[in-house]
């Protein structure tokens, strides 16, 4: 993981990241225009104590994450094992969960500064952008991602 000299400290800019998906025994890294996603929620319960009527005490239950929304140029189901997942489980209805994604935010030398890893990763929606014959812009998917664990590493 890349430090950062402490006396070069700068606002940490949200354009170079890479993400990474494991399948199998294979890594394989993606290209995104753009990762959204990356929360965790604490929900909590009220109880309210026998006979003090003042307040009421709030308490974590647990957490909530995502989902994970990745956008990127449409590419097939052949030029991409990702795509391919996804056909699988919407086409055949076969959801096979990928163990871990890395979210990779880069520096200047594409070296890691920090990472997210989601664990336990399906496919919850699939859609393909506008199709518009008076534009000439590049066809987007998005890809939304459900997720059961969020974890940052510095």
């Amino acid at each position: 993981m890349a430090k950062r000299n402490p006396e070069n400290l700068y606002q940490t800019v949200n354009f170079h990241f890479r993400v990474g998906f494991r399948l199998g025994t294979e890594t394989f890294d993606m290209r995104f225009q753009s990762v959204t996603g990356l929360d965790a929620t604490l929900e909590t319960e009220s109880i309210r104590e026998g006979g003090e009527n003042r307040y009421e005490h709030v308490v974590p239950v647990r957490r909530k994450y995502g989902p994970l929304v990745l956008k990127r140029g449409l590419l097939s189901p052949t030029e991409s094992g990702l795509t391919a997942w996804f056909k699988e489980a919407f086409d055949d209805e076969k959801v096979t969960p990928i163990p871990d994604v890395d979210i990779m935010l880069l520096n200047e030398e594409s070296q890691p500064l920090m990472y997210w890893t989601v664990n336990n990763v399906w496919p919850r929606s699939w859609k393909i952008g506008e199709l518009n014959a008076e534009r000439g812009e590049v066809l987007i998917e998005t890809l939304e991602l459900n997720y059961n664990r969020l974890l940052f590493h510095e």
